[in-house]
């Protein structure tokens, strides 16, 4: 059976794995336990109440973190001819407008962390799925990753700038990172603020019941600190 190392138990000795923290007590505790020796990252999951299997239960989203991931974000573009071109001139890092790009992503090329699709280019994605589907990056409608060719430099932007996507798993979970232990802890409670808004107008229309059951914040090698899901909910993104 798998044992923590000492740096990761004195940092669960500072939590009290029965209490609730207030978002704001969490993120400066789980800066306090970020003890590797490099930036980690501060992640948020969260528990729903709904059913990933029903249609109507889907949560799939985008959001635009204040102050980014604290990383840079890589971007590919599937796009031809002027759409390939505005792409490149906004910066993407990667342009699939040829079949040789497209072969070597399906080869198992995945050197990116986000994919944008304009509407004519679906087709030859849509072939991509065995590769790009299970590690989340297919472009998608509701992820804003598919967009006409004018607004393919505001996209590349907006992801570049950090705007990210949630989407639910198969358990009910989402996993979405919210910046770096270095950020100050007014950054990351803002990020966790735009997060939290954004999760709630998500909400399907088929969820019944208690929809954010429940909220942990943590970092890459830090312990899980649970926060007050109720208090999460009713943060303000400004405050």
């Amino acid at each position: 059976m798998a044992t923590h190392g000492k740096k990761y138990r004195a940092a669960a000795a500072k939590l009290d794995p029965d209490r609730l923290y207030t978002p704001a007590e969490a993120v400066a505790l789980a800066k306090e336990c970020a003890s590797a020796k490099f930036d980690e990252t501060v992640e948020m999951h969260i528990v729903l109440g709904v059913d990933p299997r029903q249609a109507d239960q889907q949560v799939r989203d985008t959001v635009a973190l204040p102050h980014g991931l604290g990383k840079a974000v890589r971007v590919l573009v599937f796009a031809q001819g002027d759409g390939a071109r505005l792409a490149r001139e906004a910066g993407a890092d990667v342009v699939a407008d040829d079949d040789e790009m497209i072969n070597k992503i399906a080869g198992g090329f995945t050197d990116f962390d986000i994919a944008i699709a304009t509407p004519d280019m679906m087709g030859k994605a849509g072939r991509l799925g065995r590769v790009l589907g299970p590690r989340g990056l297919m472009p998608n409608p509701k992820a804003g990753t598919v967009v006409q060719e004018e607004d393919l430099p505001r996209a590349i932007n907006e992801f570049k700038s950090g705007r990210v996507e949630f989407r639910v798993d198969k358990t009910s979970n989402l996993h979405v990172a919210i910046g770096k232990a270095s950020f100050e802890a007014q950054m990351l409670n803002e990020n966790l603020a735009a997060l939290m808004n954004a999760v709630k107008r998500a909400r399907p229309a088929g969820a019944k019941g208690t929809y954010i059951k429940k909220v942990v914040i943590t970092t890459t090698m830090g312990p899980g600190i649970k926060i007050d899901p109720n208090l999460a909910q009713g943060l303000d993104a400004t405050d």
